[in-house]
């Protein structure tokens, strides 16, 4: 991990210290805060350790007070891959400056009070991480191609996502009836230990469904109506429109106004405690729903109305044969699967900036074999067109250009780090401005 200390002066300059744990690397310097904003990033070869878009930054200025910078410091300490390197929190905490230097610089002030301590504490953060260059994963993958093109092999579909979608359906049945005479505790129980396991599964069998991973892409009619199916046990439509909005998501990665898994300014600004990104977390169904209608809302098409009318007969249905607890089991899954749940830590693990400069992460944890390799993402996003089940292989085939990126083991340990660390928020993502000349999905 990576992590920022930062003090507002009277010359309008930021103190940084980034600690790059797996490279074993330490940059401390001191620079412009808008040159922080804009993000300097160095495109380096795939075999360096700050490949794929890292900040470059090897030797202090002319005219660095180094006094200043080793106060800033702090006693760091050294750790191995994967765990925090570089200034202790409380070394942070202090470099973030006082309440009233904050707010000046940030024109807004913070919601509820200052800086205070335990579960109050606010992150460092005011705003996103601005960048001017475009996402690392296209360049990334021709120069793949160009040296292995023996990737092209895996581009096809994965008919096992047929079967397994149908037996995880068939099991989502069974439970239904199962439930239905259980006391509300058990309910509640299993609703959480087997049903939102089965249903965040199923969302991500819903995501291989949406890059036409189950029958290719010249029978994408077949993905979409094989998606409603799959999105039944979710109680919820999810499945056409997920597919609208995620190839924006691919296509225009942080791209302001176009990107909905990017969080709005709202999130950023009030979700700055520790407490209230507890919050955050459990509330990320609810947030993941509204926020398209409010970055980029879209006209409602045909098939939406459709998988929406399906949802909404099977939900009556489930209601009228199973009861009311057997429909409280199916909505309880989804709103449990996607809030504060070990396999929600990929909603973070994923493009959240834990390392200044990295914008995609990979997990490489057991939890891949419940959620359809989600994990081997910045595989996934420099190859969108390869399933999830051929994505180990495709590490495999081009391991100098993944092994030495930033990568995770657990995504429990991602969700408290995030809660945690005082240094990250929902405003740590890479944002982009757009160009104008953007096809949306």
């Amino acid at each position: 991990m990576d992590t920022l200390c930062r003090s507002h002066d009277n010359s309008g300059v930021t103190l940084l210290t980034t600690g790059l744990d797996n490279f074993e690397m330490k940059h401390l310097t001191r620079i412009p805060s808008n040159f922080l904003r804009e993000g300097a990033i160095s495109k380096f070869g795939p075999s360096s350790p700050l490949s794929s878009g890292a900040v470059s930054v090897t030797s202090p200025p002319a005219g660095t007070n180094e006094t200043a910078i080793k106060r800033c410091a702090g006693s760091g300490r050294s750790s191995s891959p994967g765990k925090r390197k570089g200034v202790s929190r409380v070394a942070a905490r202090a470099c973030c400056g006082s309440r009233g230097s904050v707010e000046r610089a940030s024109g807004r002030p913070r919601p509820g009070g200052g800086f205070s301590s335990g579960m109050g504490n606010f992150v460092a953060r005011e705003d996103f991480e601005w960048v001017y260059t475009d996402q690392p994963h296209a360049d990334r993958r021709k120069e793949i191609l160009s040296k292995h093109p023996e990737i092209k092999t895996l581009m096809k579909p994965d008919y096992n996502v047929i079967w397994l979608v149908v037996l995880m359906v068939l099991a989502q049945l069974i439970a239904l009836y199962l439930v239905k005479d259980l006391d509300w505790k058990w309910v509640v129980f299993w609703a959480y230990i087997f049903g939102s396991c089965l249903n965040h599964s199923m969302t991500l069998a819903i995501h291989e469904i949406a890059h036409n991973s189950a029958f290719g892409n010249s029978r994408s009619s077949w993905n979409r109506w094989f998606g409603m199916f799959a999105n039944l046990p979710l109680g919820v439509p999810y499945s056409i429109s997920f597919k609208r909005y995620h190839m924006d998501h691919h296509r225009y990665l942080g791209a302001d106004g176009i990107d909905v898994d990017i969080p709005t300014d709202f999130e950023g600004w009030f979700f700055c405690t520790r407490f209230r990104k507890l919050i955050w977390i459990i509330l990320q169904p609810l947030f993941y729903s509204v926020r398209p209608l409010y970055i980029n809302p879209k006209p409602i098409s045909r098939l939406e109305i459709i998988n929406l009318s399906i949802q909404f007969i099977f939900d009556v249905l489930v209601y009228y044969v199973l009861g009311i607890k057997s429909l409280f089991y199916l909505l309880a899954g989804i709103i449990l699967g996607l809030g504060l749940h070990p396999i929600s830590g990929h909603f973070i693990a994923e493009h959240y900036m834990f390392l200044k400069g990295y914008e995609t992460y990979s997990y490489y944890g057991p939890l891949n074999k419940l959620t359809f390799n989600v994990g081997y993402h910045n595989e996934h996003h420099d190859f969108p067109n390869i399933p999830g089940a051929s994505l180990p292989l495709l590490k495999k085939m081009a391991p100098e250009y993944y092994d030495h990126l930033p990568q995770y083991n657990s995504w429990i340990k991602v969700l408290y780090d995030f809660v945690m660390d005082d240094t990250v928020s929902p405003y740590s993502r890479m944002k982009r401005h757009t160009k104008g000349d953007e096809k949306l999905e």
